[in-house]
């Protein structure tokens, strides 16, 4: 059973920066796809960026040229560096890993950005 532990959310100013990560355990093999989705009340969960074990990355279009999401293979570890956050970027986040054959989703992390 995997186990996704989210962490790095919270509140910050418009035109600022917060770092998310999330940490997986419960599993001796490598993770391949890790990534980040984001919901808001009311709105489907949307993808935000997903990144496998070889690096390739892919975006939501709302969030290119200002999201960047990596990873550390090691640790089973992905990071989600959010510049440039504006108030429509407000959502709880969550990290997502399909593995095995079964999906695993973390709690999630609040984002709120606001003056």
């Amino acid at each position: 059973q995997v186990q996704l532990v989210e962490s790095g959310g919270g509140l910050v100013q418009p035109g600022g920066s917060l770092r998310l990560s999330c940490a997986a355990s419960g599993t001796r093999f490598s993770i391949n796809a890790m990534g980040w989705y984001r919901q808001v009340p009311g709105k489907q969960r949307e993808l935000v960026a997903v990144i496998n074990s070889g690096g390739s990355t892919n975006y939501g279009d709302s969030v290119k040229g200002r999201f960047t999401i990596s990873r550390d293979n090691a640790k089973n570890t992905v990071y989600l560096q959010m510049n440039s956050l504006t108030p429509e970027d407000t959502a709880v986040y969550y990290c997502h890993a399909p593995h095995r054959g079964l999906v695993y989703w973390g709690q999630g992390t609040q984002v709120t950005v606001s003056s």
